[in-house]
């Protein structure tokens, strides 16, 4: 309905409603009442073409005209509101205001409009909105009218609102002013709530690892402490320098250093292995030509007994061949420590990243899975590798027997030597001392034959062993590439997941920013639909205004009419 249309003229206008038209046909609204008095005034001007303008006929068309261009236009309200009666500026009169605010009737109508119903929401925005503030009943089902209906009995159970406050329509909720706004800022609260309990959920996490990390260091140092106090205490001890510069003379102890020793190198087999089977090789080809040239002594040695020493010489050459291949392998046993130290820090490395991976999700699962797969198959290898370890333990149990052996084997052929010696002294007979010599040969070559035996049978063990460390540098080789690959893959999902929460704190950056915006739309809304509703009701009592005018207008018109007559009368008579 416009400003300058009566309700009665907005019925006969209407066209969907016929029966409406047809009941008001016959009524005369005050508009077409002054068109008609307009009509009727100018055809009696015409009748009567002498006839005088009078004070009251000038009035009423000047009225006429002044209503026809109020009629014509849309007017606008203002509102002015004095603050004193003196004119200064920064003086308030509270009672002249209020009392300003009360004739205008803005009271009343905020009083109406607190009474009222003014913010309403429709049930799905209104459960989307607010279903942080009763999360359970917003997942229950169902109906959006009925889950709006439990989460505000929720709502009024926890006294964040009355039952007065609101009402729940067919297909909205009803809120009374300022109760939208105290929602928002339970929501914020409720929002407040959760980003802080997720963040101390992080920064303790966070700080767990750091706790274990710095645990672990601690007992490291304690150990390095008991290490250090004990190393000072024996270098500041007697006992123990006496017995440091007594074990090199004890021959029995010597024998077990270099046991320990050579155990401890077979332990440390490593990255050396193509440079050890190269050596290998050539020992190889050293032996066949000191077995040669063994025989050769040997075939000597029938002959005569001076060459004796000469074999001994070859012996201890071949010893010393035997002293530098355990050198080697020392070395590639020390390299193989190395790298087995490295592994370990590598596999103490992989469980703290795993450690710290445990909170990512779905994308990084299987990431998991092939990090346990592949720690699995280095459990196998490393089972394996000290199974190999122990093999070689045992062959170099062996080897020290052989040792020993040969050692017996010298003292027993010194000792022989030694009788010799004392027969050809004590007798000069040749044929005693050639049998004798012929029967310390037959037992040298039985010795030696043995020897023979012992050494091929070290030399398989030793290729055996040569085939299973390269069969577990290998498997080694395979684990460190999958514990790079899982790396690089571990390190790619850290930047995925980095890159992720930088996107969500910017979401949530303008998340914020966009509920400010609408909070502010909100509070302007309300306030353009506050105006609204004054202007309304300003235009309803600018109407009735206008309504009682006319009637006065109308009265006035009668009242000059009825002196016209009056007039016209008495001219008459």
């Amino acid at each position: 309905m416009t400003n300058n249309k009566t309700v009665v003229t907005t019925f006969k206008a209407s066209k969907e409603n016929e029966l409406l038209v047809e009941i008001w046909q016959d009524f005369q609204t005050q508009e077409e009442a002054i068109v008609a008095a307009s009509k009727s005034g100018a055809s009696k001007k015409k009748g009567k073409g002498g006839s005088f303008m009078t004070v009251s006929m000038m009035y009423r068309e000047s009225l006429n005209k002044l209503m026809t261009m109020l009629n014509a236009t849309h007017p606008h309200f203002i509102r002015c509101i004095i603050p004193n009666e003196k004119k200064q500026s920064g003086v308030l009169d509270a009672a002249l205001v209020l009392n300003q605010l009360t004739c205008n009737g803005v009271l009343e109508g905020i009083r109406i409009c607190r009474k009222g119903f003014p913010n309403r929401t429709l049930h799905p925005d209104f459960v989307q909105r607010y279903a942080i503030l009763a999360a359970d009943e917003s997942k229950s089902g169902g109906e959006p009218m009925a889950i709006a209906e439990k989460m505000l009995a929720r709502l009024v159970r926890q006294k964040n609102l009355t039952d007065e406050n609101f009402r729940v329509g067919k297909t909205k909720v009803f809120f009374k002013a300022g109760i939208v706004a105290s929602l928002e800022d339970l929501r914020d609260l409720r929002l407040a709530e959760l980003i802080t309990g997720f963040q101390s959920q992080i920064r303790s996490y966070y700080r767990t690892i750091d706790v274990k990390r710095r645990r672990e260091q601690i007992t490291a140092l304690k150990v390095l402490h008991h290490n250090i106090r004990n190393f000072i205490k024996l270098q500041t001890w007697a006992w123990f320098k006496l017995y440091g510069k007594i074990k090199p003379l004890m021959a029995q102890g010597k024998e077990q250093e270099v046991l320990d020793k050579l155990a401890d190198k077979v332990a440390s087999l490593g990255d050396t292995a193509e440079k050890e089977k190269a050596l290998r090789e050539h020992l190889e080809e050293s032996s066949k030509r000191i077995m040669e040239e063994r025989e050769n002594l040997l075939k000597q040695l029938e002959g005569t007994r001076g060459k004796s020493t000469e074999f001994e010489d070859r012996l201890k050459s071949i010893g010393n061949a035997k002293s530098e291949l355990e050198k080697s392998l020392a070395a590639a046993n020390d390299k193989l420590t190395s790298e087995e130290e490295k592994t370990a820090e590598t596999q103490k490395a992989k469980k703290r990243v795993e450690q710290e991976c445990d909170g990512l999700k779905k994308n990084v699962q299987e990431l998991d899975l092939s990090l346990k797969k592949a720690e699995a198959e280095k459990q196998s290898k490393e089972n394996m590798i000290r199974s190999l370890q122990e093999e070689m333990s045992q062959q170099e149990a062996s080897l020290a027997k052989i040792a020993k052996e040969r050692k017996q084997q010298e003292e027993i052929h010194k000792k022989m030597s030694e009788e010799i010696k004392a027969e050809e002294e004590r007798n000069g007979s040749a044929k005693a001392l050639r049998a004798k010599l012929q029967q310390s040969l037959e037992s040298i070559e039985n010795e030696t034959e043995r020897e023979k035996r012992v050494r091929a049978d070290a030399e398989k063990a030793k290729r055996k062993m040569e085939g299973e460390l390269r069969i577990a540098q290998e498997t080694i080789e395979e684990i460190t590439k999958q514990r790079a690959d899982a790396e690089n893959s571990l390190k790619r999902k850290e930047a995925d997941l980095y890159a992720i929460s930088v996107r969500l704190e910017d979401q949530q950056a303008a998340t914020g920013k966009l509920q400010r915006q609408l909070k502010d739309n909100e509070a302007r809304i309300r306030e353009l639909e506050a105006e609204v509703e004054n202007e309304r009701q300003a235009r309803e009592r600018a109407e009735r205004a206008k309504q009682e005018l006319q009637q006065e207008i109308d009265d006035v018109t009668e009242q000059c009419d009825q002196q016209a007559r009056a007039t016209t009368s008495q001219i008459e008579n």
